[in-house]
Formats: structure tokens, C-alpha cells, sequence
């Protein structure tokens, strides 16, 4: 078949994969390795999209946040494992003993060590009145692990997956329908009356989704606040990229195929199906199932263009809105600006008022603690990142920008030295990125990190699973249930497969 201006369309392919992020890769290789035949589009010059890397003058930086879960060895949450051994590789990581140092408002200094009993003490001093409600709390967020570590995570869209697993597992199955209408908020304010330790627990929701604990699913909670004691942070040596091009490496061995500096502008329509892809250049591809690892914006935005937004997108986009994007510093220091036991990963705000503004909390991560060798000798990685929006970003001349990202820098850095003294004269080298760079390299709608709830929402029930009201189409990634996060989107990735092994009878 051909088209005017337009190359031969090549239609053998069982799934296009539109976006070589996380979910999309996990997507991919598990069904290359039930035997279908995959091709994955990028529009980068590597995969990975926010879990990829970058390289300048001797460091080796990665996009976005270097604390992974998913890397442990039992259960079955361990979903960045699994993903690697569903295509025969594997990869070396380092453990983090402690998840994250929080430096908060009114001297709040506290670790999240990986052992649970050492967190809950150390906590439990800070808030000795509230030790009960902080055992009932956290025990509960175990509760709701146990349920998701107990069964296969697999596409909740399948009856029979679902039947299977009831019988298999009836009390965790009931267990997570329970909690599936609930937020973490709710639950703690059962336990805890303490407002500043309420506070804190909003700041343990935030660091990960973006929202405060009374939008946050509780299932999704439950899965993070109590995993980095189960499987714990475990970051890959060689940097947090290395996890996609081994993704890539087993996607290849199992006959797929991924296709760089390939742009998809539209997906090709027929009788009101998804049929195959169009790039940029104008080659066309087909497919029996096409996947989109874009965000739902993107999708049904700008990829489907000529067909109107379906009604029930309509409706998804009035419960959610995008996320704030981020402003990063990658930051090259002299080792000597880290005091002796710095821990990878920091949190730091001043007001709790301010937690959720522009460029209100930053985060932070040392990965070259865990993995020296992505720094030259004597030099360590500091990769700083702050909530920022595109509309801060938008309407300045190129003078204007290049000054604005630099007083950005400076004001990061000020606000670091409080944790990092003599910051300023340790450093060797300084790169900064706004969310126009996120929209422009990883082709994010406004650099946006997701989706999150517009308004408190009845927990996970709002989000969409992986099939779309198009035939043919599916959606992976954070705009899919069950979220933001790594080990989240892999979760995706599973659950889009399997739904898709399954329609196409592999």
C-alpha cells in the first residue's frame, strides 16, 4: 500500500510502541518475549526517556531521580527485576541503607532508613506522643503491600487474570479492593492528630507523587512506604540509563526492534481504528496493536489530531491536570563539599506553608555515593530539582532565559548550602534545565511529570487502565493506572502487555 509523499508502509508488525520510556520498554520486551513481533519508535537519540542519562566533561548524569525501587529479589513488586528476566539480562545495583535524609521546617532533621524498625523509632522520637498512630499508620501501608506482593501484577482489564488470582488469593484480592476508593491522607488522620507530623506525612506522599497525602492513592502509598524496606533503593551501576539500554539489549536478542531519531506524528487511522503510525519524515508503519508511551495530552492532543477528543478523555482530563515540571541542576563539586556519612538522597524545605509552590521543595540526589565511577576522581554528582511550570519558562528572548535559568541556579544553590556548606567554591561544573528542556527532549506535554488528581478523587479509582475507547490503541506510562514512578510505569508495562498478549492470543 502506498501513499502520496509518503513512504511504503510496512505492515507486518504485531505491536508499534510509540516512546521508549519505561513503561513503553517494559511493554515492549515482555511481549517480544511471548513471541510477538515489536517495534519501538523514539524520537530521542536513546531510550529511556526520563530514566536516561547524559554525559559532559567526565560525569555521567541521569535525567531525572536516581532513587529506584524495584530492584529486590523476592515477591513480586520487584517489577524492574522481573522486567530484565523476562529477556535474560540482568544488571549489577548498589543498596541505599537509607531512602532519603529529610531537612525540614522547624529543625525536622530525619532519615528513612531501610529498616523499618530503625525509621519507625527514629520517627517515633521525633513525635513520642504519636507512637501509636505512627505504627497503626505505617503497619497499614504494610497491610496494603502485602496484598500487591502476594499476587502476579498483571492487567486488572483481564477476567480471567482476575478470576485466577481471587482464587489464588482471596483475602489480599479483598484487602486491595478495600483500599483501592482510599487516599494515605484519610487513613493517617484515623491514627495521627499531630499537624506537623500530618505535615510530614504530606511531605512523604509529595517526594514521589507530586501531591500531598490526601490526593495520594493509598494502594500507591502503601506500595513505597513500604518497599523501601522490603526491597529497598537500589540504584544500577552505571547510572539509571543502563536500565534501558539492557531493556533495549534483551528487546533485540527476543527479534525486536527500536528505531532512533524517529518522530511519530500521527497515528493512522481506519473505520475508526488505530492501524499504524506516521513519522516525521513521512514513513508510515503498521501494526495489529499500537501502544503510546506520550502522555494522554500528547495522545489524544496531537497524535490523533484529526479525530475529536472521545468523551471519556474529556472526562479524564477534568479529573486530572498535568503536573508541574522541574527545574534541574546537575551539578559537578569537588568531593571535599560532602561531609563525611551525606546520604544519597535529601529533601529540603523551609516552610511547610510552601511545599507545593514553584520551586518550593528541592530534591536531591548523590549517586556517585552508591556508584563513584560516574564522576572523574575526586568529584561527586549533586542533582538538584525543584517543581517548576512551563508558563514561569515561556515568552523570554534568549538573553532573558539564559539569565533567568542562571539566577535560578544561583538561588538553588544558596538555599543548598544550608545542608551543603561551601557549595559555591567546590564547584566544577554546572548545567541547568527548565521545563521547556523536558518538553523539548522528552517530548512531555509542557515538561509535565504526569498526571495528578485536580481535585481529592476516591483513591486509584480515576485512574485508566491500559485500553483506550479506540480500538486498536492502547496508553502506557504514569497516565495509566497505577501512577508516577519507575516502578510504577513498569507496573504499566506488565499490565499493557499481558492485556495485549491476551487480545492478540500469544
Amino acid at each position: 500500500m502506498t501513499r502520496t509523499g509518503t513512504a511504503i508502509a510496512k505492515q507486518d508488525y504485531d505491536v508499534i510502541v510509540i516512546g521508549s520510556g519505561m513503561g513503553g520498554l517494559v511493554t515492549a520486551t515482555q511481549l517480544a518475549a511471548k513471541g510477538a513481533k515489536v517495534l519501538v519508535l523514539e524520537k530521542y537519540l536513546i531510550p529511556g526517556g526520563s530514566a536516561a542519562y547524559f554525559e559532559r566533561e567526565g560525569y555521567r548524569f541521569d535525567v531525572g531521580a536516581s532513587m529506584i525501587f524495584g530492584f529486590g529479589t523476592e515477591g513480586t513488586t520487584n517489577l524492574l527485576t522481573r522486567a530484565l528476566e523476562g529477556v535474560n539480562m540482568s544488571m549489577e545495583t548498589i543498596p541505599d541503607p537509607v531512602q532519603i535524609h529529610y531537612h525540614l521546617p522547624n529543625n525536622l532533621e530525619l532519615k528513612v532508613h531501610k529498616n523499618y524498625g530503625k525509621f519507625i523509632e527514629e520517627l517515633t522520637a521525633k513525635f513520642p506522643h504519636e507512637k501509636i498512630g505512627i505504627r497503626r499508620f505505617y503497619d497499614e501501608c504494610w497491610q496494603v503491600f502485602n496484598c500487591l506482593n502476594a499476587m502476579e501484577l498483571l492487567s486488572l482489564e483481564e477476567p480471567r487474570y482476575l478470576m485466577r488470582v481471587f482464587f489464588q488469593h482471596p483475602f489480599a484480592c479483598l484487602g486491595l479492593v478495600k483500599y483501592l476508593p482510599q487516599n494515605a491522607g484519610d487513613i493517617a488522620r484515623r491514627y495521627i492528630s499531630d499537624p506537623e507530623l500530618l505535615k510530614f506525612i504530606d511531605m512523604e506522599c509529595y517526594c514521589w507523587s507530586v501531591v500531598p497525602a490526601g490526593k495520594t492513592p493509598m494502594i500507591n502509598a502503601g506500595m513505597v512506604f513500604s518497599d523501601r524496606h522490603y526491597g529497598g533503593i537500589n540504584y544500577p551501576k552505571g547510572g539509571v540509563g543502563t536500565i534501558s539500554e539492557k531493556l533495549v539489549e534483551g528487546l533485540e536478542k527476543f527479534g525486536g526492534e527500536i528505531q532512533y531519531k524517529a518522530r511519530v506524528t500521527n497515528i493512522l487511522m481506519e473505520q475508526g481504528k488505530a492501524v499504524g503510525v506516521r513519522l516525521a519524515d513521512g514513513k508510515e508503519y503498521r501494526a495489529k496493536r499500537i501502544v503510546s508511551n506520550a502522555t494522554r495530552w500528547d495522545t489524544f492532543e496531537k497524535l490523533l489530531t484529526n479525530n475529536p477528543l472521545p468523551k471519556k478523555e474529556e472526562k479524564w482530563q477534568q479529573r486530572y491536570e498535568k503536573s508541574p515540571s522541574f527545574l534541574s541542576l546537575h551539578l559537578g563539586v569537588k568531593s571535599e563539599v560532602l561531609p563525611i556519612g551525606t546520604e544519597c538522597h535529601h529533601v529540603l524545605l523551609e516552610e511547610w506553608e510552601t511545599m507545593e509552590d514553584e520551586q518550593g521543595t528541592i530534591f536531591v540526589s548523590i549517586p556517585t555515593l552508591l556508584d563513584p565511577s560516574l564522576a572523574p576522581p575526586g568529584h561527586h554528582i549533586i542533582h538538584t530539582f525543584t517543581p517548576s511550570y512551563i508558563n514561569e519558562w515561556e515568552g523570554l528572548s534568549k538573553q532573558e532565559y539564559s539569565q533567568k535559568k542562571e539566577a535560578a541556579a544561583s538561588h538553588l544553590i544558596k538555599r543548598l548550602e544550608k545542608i551543603f556548606p561551601g557549595l559555591v567554591d567546590g564547584l566544577d561544573y554546572q548545567e541547568v534545565g527548565t521545563p521547556r528542556t523536558h518538553r523539548r527532549f522528552l517530548g512531555r506535554n509542557d515538561g509535565t511529570y504526569g498526571p495528578i488528581p485536580s481535585r481529592k478523587l476516591p483513591g486509584l479509582l480515576g485512574m485508566p487502565f491500559n485500553r483506550t475507547v479506540i480500538p486498536g490503541l492502547y496508553c502506557v506510562g504514569d497516565s495509566t493506572f497505577p501512577g508516577q514512578g519507575l516502578n510504577a510505569v513498569a507496573f504499566s508495562g506488565f499490565a499493557c502487555s499481558h492485556r495485549i498478549a491476551v487480545d492478540l492470543g500469544i
